[in-house]
């Protein structure tokens, strides 16, 4: 029998520091008694004997066999030295070996199927097509500005599979073919093994192996080879309850010129959808339909429309006419406007307050902290004289910092990293709070503007969007105007942002990333901050001698009625300074046979009677806008003939071209009859020869996004 002080002395001798290369030696050990217990024949690579885990049942056997342990008791006290000894004896009695001919066999269900591997070879020099193709990739790149923000930690699931494609990479070269075939792949693990990291690292890093094939795959690429959705049941984590509230709506339909001839809507210049479309699809899923709003998709992008000469016409409209891509039987009828560009030297002064959330929910990497670094971009755009405050809300609402001059910038700077999460969201508190600042620092003849950034829902105080809306109503009619920006998803209230939005003389946008950050509060500031016409609304009148059918695409959430566009007081959008607006109708010819309507009976007579004036005409475009300080509506009206008329695709301009696929995008993505029959590589081979110079690379980010949606939806 053992000494009792001997097993005292074994029960305290401390356990050593494991080093660095004994983990990676015990890592390569498991993966090889995994592929001894899983794979039967040894002629396929398996090494022969005890598997480990074996192993350690035969040497606790001997141990309770020699009667070591007593009693229960002692059995609890001494179990965990024990075990430890154990490990350690096996790892000592058979260390895992790192000779240039040790193989390890791999099945192909454990490769990413998406993937195919590649060898070393000298690259021969770029084409140009090739060098086009290089671009779109290195559009991709731009989140690499995102690394201002930290990276939300990957799940156990994520790590599980980059871990695993580190693990099947040959550190000399590509995976080769058994010559057994059997569908399984032979691997050269090279010497020296690198420490296991990522979800196998024993010293609880999570750092991802830098020449693993996960790695080095572009974002794109590893979304598709393993979407949430495939993960084993075993290894799916709990997913967060989504609390998204996104207004339902339903597409245009078709009229008929002849019964109603007119369509009315409100201006919409948000960006929000598409850069939550972008968001959905780089996580590997294609986007709810009511997300898509095609008047956002569009319009998210800069187009060189005609602008008007001066600041007191604040923007120009441009009509063409021209065939449809996806319907040799209709024509698009584009509409295009343009605002006045306000130079910087006349820019006027600036009067901001930060309005944000700080509720428990903003705790995660992509809402407070890159909401702090977003509002940092913008700081650094203000010019000296500007005013910025700071009002935070979470429980209740209070102010961080006072009114204070741009030329302040690290005071302003070091509020804003001062901002920590916590507590529930008392938005209208903090709503109240801001237009206060706002009132205490207002510029005549200035931007006025309560800028809120937020995550979801208002849950303390009004939280109804009808009360919010009628606060934010009253709050305007000051001079005050307010924007709202998302962040984060699982608990964005979308509905909110474009209700109150739209009623605060505002705009809406989602940032998802710091580069889009970049891009709405410093690329497209101007037009973010400067409003130069408001209650901007369009109507347009068809004549029925000319066109049987029509439909608007987009802007379902922006109908007005026939009686509001000449009602000043019913609100309407805004456009900010150099803001390009584009609307699209397709439109049905008379006599081309693509009518889905049926005509009247009773109805032919009263435009067919040849009385009829300006019978040449296709449609009557009129828009009604306000100036920023005035309260009366001014008119602009174009009448659209045949000298708008393009006669093929093809001469249309680069932005029409370009603005037309990202309408037949949307379209796609909402699951539309019209573009049923059109596909992804159609609208690639439209955007591609569109995309022009694309000095920001947005165009180039679509053709990626179209890439993404046909692989993960197919090519219908």
């Amino acid at each position: 029998m053992v000494d009792d002080n001997e097993l005292n002395r074994l029960r305290d001798i401390a356990a050593p520091a494991p080093a660095q290369d004994a983990k990676a030696r015990a890592f390569e050990a498991a993966l090889r008694a995994y592929d001894q217990e899983n794979i039967s024949a040894v002629t396929q690579g398996s090494v022969g004997g005890l598997r480990l885990t074996e192993r350690a049942q035969k040497l606790w056997s001997e141990i309770m066999q020699k009667k070591l342990i007593a009693t229960p008791a002692l059995a609890g006290l001494v179990a965990l030295p024990i075990a430890g000894y154990a490990t350690f004896h096996l790892l000592r009695e058979q260390p895992p070996k790192f000779g240039g001919d040790e193989k390890i066999t791999e099945t192909l269900a454990d490769k990413p199927a998406a993937v195919k591997p590649t060898t070393a070879q000298p690259k021969p020099a770029p084409t140009g097509l090739e060098k086009d193709k290089k671009a779109d990739a290195d559009v991709e790149s731009r989140d690499a500005t995102d690394a201002l923000v930290a990276p939300a930690s990957p799940s156990k699931s994520e790590s599980t599979v980059a871990g695993g494609a580190a693990q099947q990479e040959s550190a000399t070269g590509a995976p080769r073919q058994d010559a057994a075939g059997a569908g399984r792949l032979i691997t050269n693990i090279a010497p020296p093994a690198p420490a296991p990291t990522g979800e196998f690292a024993l010293d609880g890093t999570t750092s991802a192996p830098s020449t693993s094939r996960a790695a080095r795959m572009p974002a794109e690429s590893k979304l598709m080879v393993q979407p949430p959705s495939t993960l084993p049941a075993d290894q799916m984590q709990p997913q967060p309850e989504n609390r998204d509230r996104i207004e339902d709506f339903k597409t245009n339909p078709v009229h008929a010129a002849l019964e109603d001839p007119v369509s009315t809507f409100s201006i919409d210049v948000d960006t929000a959808s598409y850069s939550f479309v972008r968001s959905s699809l780089k996580q590997g899923y294609l986007p709810q339909a009511d997300t898509v709003r095609l008047e956002e998709m569009i319009n998210y992008f800069p187009y060189d429309w005609k602008g008007p000469e001066s600041a007191s016409t604040p923007f120009n409209s441009t009509v063409s006419v021209m065939p449809t891509p996806w319907n040799t039987q209709t024509r698009l009828m584009h509409v295009a406007i343009k605002g006045f560009d306000v130079k910087p030297a006349e820019q006027p002064k600036a009067n901001l307050v930060f309005l944000i959330d700080v509720s428990g929910s903003m705790d995660e990497p992509d809402k407070l902290p890159l909401l702090k670094s977003a509002f940092r971009l913008l700081v650094s755009k203000l010019r000296a004289d500007d005013t910025i405050s700071i009002v935070t809300y979470a429980g209740d609402a209070g102010t961080v910092l006072e009114p204070t001059k741009a030329a302040e910038k690290d005071k302003i700077l070091g509020a804003i990293d001062n901002l920590t999460p916590g507590g529930s969201t008392a938005g209208e508190a903090g709503i109240k709070e801001a237009y206060r600042l706002a009132q205490k620092s207002f510029v005549k003849d200035g931007v006025n503007r309560v800028m809120l950034a937020t995550d979801g829902d208002f849950n303390v105080g009004q939280t109804d969007d009808d009360d919010l809306k009628r606060l934010i109503e009253s709050e305007r009619k000051t001079g005050v105007f307010l924007s709202v920006f998302g962040f984060g998803r699982g608990n964005l209230n979308d509905q909110m942002m474009q209700t109150i939005a739209q009623n605060g003389n505002g705009t809406a946008a989602y940032i998802d990333t710091l580069a889009e950050a970049e891009k709405v509060l410093v690329e497209d500031a101007s037009s973010t901050l400067f409003t130069i016409a408001k209650d901007v609304k369009i109507q347009v009148e068809f004549n029925p001698n000319k066109v049987s059918e029509y439909r608007l695409i987009g802007y379902e959430t922006r109908a007005l009625n026939r009686e509001d566009f000449n009602n000043d007081r019913v609100d309407a959008g805004d456009i900010g300074s150099g803001h390009s607006v584009t609307a699209i109708y397709e439109i049905t010819p008379k006599g081309s046979g693509g009518e889905q309507i049926d005509p009247l009976r009773y109805g032919q007579a009263s435009v067919d009677n040849g009385g009829v004036a300006n019978a040449g005409e296709y449609a009557f475009v009129k828009i009604r806008y306000k100036l920023p300080n005035e309260d009366v509506s001014k008119l602009i009206t174009t009448p659209v003939t045949s000298a708008n008329e393009i006669s093929s695709f093809d001469q249309a301009s680069t932005d029409q071209r370009f603005s037309v696929a990202v309408a037949a995008f949307g379209q796609k993505l909402r699951d539309e009859d019209a573009t049923a029959k059109f596909g992804y590589d159609k609208i690639m081979e439209i955007a591609t020869a569109a995309r022009g110079a694309d000095p920001f690379g947005y165009r180039s980010e679509f053709l990626s996004l179209v890439r993404l949606a046909s692989a993960l939806g197919g090519n219908r």
